[in-house]
């Protein structure tokens, strides 16, 4: 992902039916997210929230297991689509017809993915998600063809792109006359060939990116993460609170609620924008890694669903599965935001300990939950460390305040 010189004029007046979809300027200022990309990422909500629903139903079925693999699964086809829509936007956003009406494909093919979650992770049934998945990337093939017609500083790259995901479609369609076990094997041999298809084809001539507008997509994508996890343990309380509101009642829905404020506010410590600028070798791995962030964010919300169900009725899944299952999200988060973050942000790296030193609390509590700590006060416990890290950042910001002033 290498700069680029060529750059889209600011469009201004009446709208053309279709604009020169040549790279836009990397240095471009003001370059925020569209309202398409907005209502794009809208869509994916309803996949993100169907794929945490059945992680959590599975979690109370105590099946976390077999769970966890569908909601992987899953969860990567709606992360690795939106990502390539929106490294794509930041180079080549024309946003005339014909770019709006790809875009529309793509958002009706996020909605077929997310209609056949239920029956992929109860029946291992993936011809839904499947064939949304395709019609989304095959959605990106004619953008990718389109930018090889009107780029030609680009040509070769975007071909390769156009070329790679096309082929990489015609395995996921194999894919489905495959038996389960080898069906599972070939999900992991085409992942990894839909990874390598952005490294072979900027291999040699990267497209152009904004740093700033990859940073502002993802945290808004966060943002859109950390909502739906709010609304799935708002609406699982509700039935608990129509029944009396008790003590148990309080400490899950504000310690889920402290919890998923402060995954907020640690990783909208500081905008990666600018460490993205500075360091645009690492955007790969920079953005491959959110899989993980937005993952977890989403099983968090599970985890945290299955806790308040367990205060209207008895679940099949233990109480330490339950506990697990909100400790072990929030780690993943946090290590997660520190790897990739502080490569970018020198002051974050020297917080490493306390990162290490927080994860290894939650996992205390949540392993308290096996010997007889109660749910609702170990979610309330998890809170702290989640704070400590907080308030070192606080600290960290008010002494860095005070120096330059």
């Amino acid at each position: 992902m290498s700069d680029g010189s060529a750059a889209v004029s600011p469009r201004s007046g009446g709208r053309p039916w279709r604009v020169p979809m040549v790279a836009r300027d990397t240095g471009e200022r003001h370059r925020a997210a569209t309202p398409l990309e907005l209502l794009f990422d809208l869509t994916f909500v309803v996949a993100v929230a169907a794929a945490a629903a059945q992680l959590a139903h599975t979690i109370a079925e105590d099946h976390a297991a077999q769970g966890l693999l569908g909601y992987l699964m899953v969860f990567f086809a709606i992360w690795w689509a939106w990502m390539n829509f929106t490294w794509f936007a930041s180079a080549y956003d024309s946003d005339d017809t014909p770019y709006r009406l790809v875009t529309l494909l793509q958002m009706g093919g996020v909605l077929v993915l997310a209609a056949g979650v239920p029956a992929a992770l109860n029946e291992q049934d993936w011809t839904a998600v499947t064939i949304g998945y395709v019609i989304m990337r095959v959605a990106m093939v004619v953008q990718w063809l389109r930018a090889a017609h009107d780029d030609p500083a680009h040509r070769a790259t975007a071909h390769r792109y156009a070329a790679g995901i096309a082929v990489v479609q015609v395995g996921w369609i194999a894919r489905l006359a495959l038996p389960e076990a080898a069906g599972i094997v070939g999900f992991f041999v085409l992942v990894a060939a839909e990874l390598a298809v952005p490294v072979w084809a900027e291999r040699r001539n990267g497209i152009t990116w904004h740093p700033d507008h990859i940073a502002e997509r993802h945290g808004l994508f966060t943002l859109i993460v950390l909502g739906e996890s709010v609304l799935a343990s708002s609406r699982a309380l509700a039935p608990a609170v129509e029944a009396g509101v008790d003590l148990a009642t309080v400490l899950v829905g504000g310690g889920g609620l402290i919890l998923l404020f402060g995954c907020w506010w640690l990783y909208f410590r500081t905008s990666a924008g600018i460490g993205l600028a500075q360091h645009r070798e690492r955007a790969f791995w920079w953005s491959y890694g959110h899989y993980g962030i937005f993952a977890a964010l989403a099983a968090l919300g599970a985890g945290l669903e299955v806790v308040a169900e367990m205060l209207v009725h008895p679940i099949a899944g233990s109480a330490g599965l339950v506990g697990f299952a909100v400790a072990v999200p929030v780690c993943v988060f946090l290590l997660l935001t520190w790897t990739l973050h502080s490569p970018l942000d020198p002051a974050l790296a020297r917080k490493t300990a306390y990162v290490l030193a927080a994860c290894a609390v939650l996992i205390g509590i949540a392993a308290a939950t096996t010997v007889g700590l109660p749910v609702p006060w170990a979610v309330l416990a998890m809170c702290a460390p989640v704070g400590v890290l907080v308030a070192l950042r606080v600290t960290a910001d008010h002494r860095d305040a005070r120096i330059s002033a």
